[in-house]
């Protein structure tokens, strides 16, 4: 399995109702990609100082399933939609995982 994880900053006009619209969008697009095994998306809770102002983190089963995920029409749609226009800065980290991995 695979863990992705993709952190954004946002551009300094990005609004609270456009990212409050973005999750809800991305929480919609997860149940039409049926590759994801587990799908967390959201704005940092900032607990920390630094760090991005919003995460996505997907577990999928191989590269395969990733691949369809990145290239699926929804996911598409949501990044030409909003995400796109949203993002300054963006980074990404693909992690195997195991089946024990995940508590």
């Amino acid at each position: 399995m695979i863990l992705h994880i993709a952190t954004f900053r946002w551009k300094d006009d990005v609004t609270e109702a456009e990212v409050t619209e973005l999750t809800a969008s991305l929480l919609r697009m997860r149940a039409e990609i049926p590759e994801l095994r587990s799908y967390v998306v959201g704005p940092n809770l900032h607990l920390r100082p630094g760090g991005a102002d919003y995460g996505v983190a997907a577990v999928l089963d191989d590269a395969a399933a990733l691949d369809a995920y990145l290239d699926h029409p929804a996911h598409k749609a949501v990044y030409d939609q909003a995400l796109g226009r949203m993002i300054a800065e963006r980074s990404a980290v693909q992690l195997p995982l195991s089946e024990g991995s995940i508590a």
